[in-house]
């Protein structure tokens, strides 16, 4: 009877939750137990034998220590940090011989771990400035060039070339054909050094892309004048960003939003738009000054507003009223 009423209030309850301290008194208790009763314990043999194995491994396993060096300290880490931006030429072996002359004694490989963690390059480039530290350097010196194109109502396709130059953003359009050809675009460039004039001393660089259309002849005109010919890599139109994103804003501001009847109506407005550009249109490289307009003096009086239209009203001019 009192085996049955066992039986079934096992099959009510639910499997029992055993703390290690619960295991272990079980464990050491079984062992005194005969074997019969033993059987009519809620956990099997194996389970026992597995209980003690595992009291057993805690018993005799040691606490893990790390191995390995001790870590650096706060102070230094900030220190290698420290000296790595304000020297970007200076690998991690030259951080950690200024490190020695101050005597920090260091190892290279935690240098190196330290600056690549904090995602600075612990080799950096020894072959020269990267391509955007060549432009912010050289901009005074660099002009920009590209082709773009433009289709009429009767789906004539007409390029066209335009030249910038870096340190003030001031474009030159220098003209609008539908067959564009190397003697053509060479004689652009002479254009482009009459318009100069005595200012294209100051230009040292010409980037261009790999168009055909840039010849051997078109480069001999820059090189005459002591220029120098950077070709951009093949489809990356990155490396001549600052032209790209003018051919952007021309679209978007003008192009995209009107139809055009031929060649001449394009150059009338290619013309009108670079006025705008040059004379007007502010320009966050330039601090909002125009490249042929600085700001005016802040001034304190009402605000009172004109506005110019250009190209029928596309494009507004806003001016203080005097």
């Amino acid at each position: 009877m009192l085996r049955h009423q066992l039986s079934i209030l096992r099959r009510q309850i639910a499997r029992p939750r055993l703390s290690w301290a619960d295991r272990a008194l079980i464990s050491a208790l079984a062992r005194l137990l005969p074997q019969a009763p033993r059987r009519s314990l809620f956990v099997t043999h194996g389970t026992l034998l597995r209980w003690h194995g595992d009291l057993i491994t805690r018993r005799w396993t040691t606490k893990r220590r790390r191995s390995g060096r001790p870590p650096t300290s706060p102070p230094l880490r900030k220190v290698i940090l420290h000296l790595a931006t304000e020297n970007p030429g200076w690998g991690y072996r030259r951080i950690t011989g200024e490190l020695a002359g101050m005597g920090r004694q260091i190892g290279a490989s935690t240098v190196w771990m330290i600056l690549k963690r904090a995602g600075i390059d612990p080799s950096p480039r020894r072959s020269g400035p990267t391509w955007g530290e060549f432009l912010r350097a050289q901009a005074s010196g660099i002009l920009a060039c590209d082709f773009f194109h433009c289709d009429t109502m009767l789906l004539t396709r007409l390029y066209c070339f335009v030249v910038m130059e870096h340190a003030t953003r001031r474009v030159h359009i220098l003209g609008v054909t539908a067959h564009p050809t190397g003697d053509w675009v060479t004689q652009q460039a002479w254009n482009l050094l009459m318009d100069l004039g005595d200012r294209v001393e100051q230009f040292k660089f010409v980037i261009r892309d790999r168009d055909s259309k840039f010849t051997s002849m078109f480069d001999a005109v820059f090189a005459g004048e002591g220029i120098q010919i950077i070709k951009t890599p093949i489809q990356a139109p990155r490396a001549n960003a600052i032209m790209e994103r003018w051919i952007g804003s021309l679209r978007r501001e003008v192009l995209d939003r009107m139809l055009l009847v031929n060649a001449r109506h394009l150059m009338r407005v290619l013309a009108e738009y670079e006025t705008h550009f040059n004379t007007h249109r502010p320009h966050r490289a330039l601090g909002h000054a125009a490249p042929l307009r600085a700001l005016p003096q802040p001034t304190t009086t009402e605000i009172k507003i004109t506005r110019r239209d250009r190209l029928s009203g596309m494009i507004h001019e806003y001016a203080q009223v005097a």
